[in-house]
């Protein structure tokens, strides 16, 4: 008796999934002194505020650019010691994932990739800027991704949802 073949060849084995970086670049980079000179004579405790974004953008049927932005600003006595502005991007491509796991890979994996880079960056602006050096703290980002994913469930009445086919994602 015959076994569940076609023509005596197996049904086909279901593709694993895959990921892979194919490129990483900075996409922006902005570092600004507004007050220099008289910046640097400036006496009190610096006031660092960072603020963090992503953007995803579909690029082909498994490529996707993520952006992680960073913005991180830095006052003395309310006045701007310096601005500093980095957007670092990656195309990653992702095969064989559902829609949920293309979501979290692109919402934990990939940021978590491209921060190290984008921190490397910041740090380096603020030295050539002439100031101490500083250097970002790691940041969980599957915590990031988990509270998005609470929100988005608190928002389920707007629809939508996946980071796969958003042109911006709130998740960082």
């Amino acid at each position: 008796m015959a076994d569940e073949t076609t023509n005596g060849i197996a049904p086909a084995q279901e593709q694993a999934a895959t990921f892979s970086i194919e490129k990483l670049y900075v996409k922006d980079v902005s570092f600004e002194v507004p007050a220099a000179p008289q910046v640097f004579n400036e006496q009190g405790q610096p006031e660092l505020q960072m603020n963090l974004g992503q953007r995803v953008q579909r690029v082909s049927d498994t490529g996707f650019e993520v952006v992680l932005g960073i913005t991180l600003t830095c006052k003395v006595n309310d006045k701007t010691a310096y601005l500093a502005e980095v957007q670092q991007a990656g195309v990653f491509t992702l095969a064989g994932f559902e829609d949920a796991g293309v979501d979290a890979m692109l919402g934990t994996q990939c940021p978590a990739i491209l921060y190290p880079y984008a921190a490397n960056t910041i740090t380096q602006l603020i030295q050539a800027g002439g100031f101490p050096p500083f250097f970002l703290q790691p940041i969980n980002f599957d915590a990031l991704y988990a509270e998005t994913l609470r929100q988005r469930a608190a928002q389920a009445s707007a629809g939508g949802g996946d980071l796969a086919g958003a042109e911006t994602a709130g998740n960082a």
